[in-house]
């Protein structure tokens, strides 16, 4: 029975390992990819460690291409984004939750229906509204249609009814408003959660490519996404400068997320689970 064990857990992780390569090879070759020399990057058979390390290919992406101006964009529109959908996705946990009001079950469920549609479908009527309203190549129209999330409402609200209701009526009768409620106690409550919908919507617009790329004309409101677009067609067949400026773009996200995965995967456990 132990030597079965044994194996089963050597089966489990030799398969972890095996599709861990598989996920972070494309990672390791892309930074590989980035500091190999012009002739090297294509040569046959492939390297998987560089001979000379070209540092300078760093350099060499950012001078060619105005990545500063699309990283200040881009950190401008998911910090927008981040405080709006938070803000938005509160309160409307907070009204579904603890206020009562006339068909306030069905307003909800319509906005869980509402998820089932592809966010593909909307682009055409987001993006009339967009132009009809003269907002075109701005920082507004890059957030604006995406501030209400319903799925970020979704996960505050399950966290929002798991406190307990003789604590919402202890501070009514303290004199304490829905308002004071909400953000003296409830927020602080609810900060795992929050934490994590503000990193998925950091995440989500720091990779925003279709979208932005339809309401932005001028390069000046580029994003990182639609920058590095740009720069493949600039550099041609330079293949070692374009992975040098992916892992530009690429590397902080997965900084960031590596620091707080764990915050992440606990947001979602607390948030999605009632009871």
């Amino acid at each position: 029975m132990k030597n079965k064990n044994n194996f089963k857990a050597f089966i489990k992780y030799f398969l972890l390992v095996v599709f861990a390569i598989i996920t972070l090879f494309p990672f390791y070759w892309m930074i590989a990819s980035s500091l190999k020399s012009s002739f090297e990057v294509i040569q046959t058979p492939p390297t998987m460690v560089p001979d000379k390390f070209m540092w300078s290919n760093f350099s060499t992406a950012l001078a060619m291409a105005p990545f500063g101006r699309y990283f200040i964009n881009t950190i401008i529109v998911t910090a927008l984004s981040i405080v709006t959908t938070v803000v938005i996705a509160i309160l409307s946990a907070f009204a579904f939750s603890h206020l009562e009001f006339k068909g306030r079950d069905l307003i909800f469920s319509i906005f869980l229906a509402s998820m089932m549609i592809p966010g593909e479908v909307l682009i055409v009527t987001n993006f009339k509204t967009i132009s009809a309203m003269k907002l075109m190549d701005s920082y507004t129209a890059l957030f604006l249609p995406y501030m209400a999330n319903v799925l970020y409402i979704y996960m505050l609200r399950e966290f929002f009814l798991k406190i307990p209701k003789q604590l919402y009526y202890a501070a009514k009768v303290d004199g304490a408003s829905d308002w004071k409620f909400l953000w003296k106690i409830v927020v602080p409550m609810a900060k795992p959660s929050i934490i994590t919908i503000c990193i998925l919507v950091g995440i989500n617009s720091w990779n925003a490519f279709l979208w932005p790329l339809l309401v932005t004309n001028s390069d000046n409101m580029r994003l990182l996404a639609n920058g590095l677009t740009a720069f493949q067609s600039d550099v041609g067949n330079r293949y070692e400068l374009l992975m040098a400026a992916s892992t530009i773009i690429t590397m902080p996200i997965v900084i960031v997320y590596m620091f707080l995965h764990k915050k992440i995967m606990n947001g979602i456990s607390i948030g999605g689970t009632k009871g």
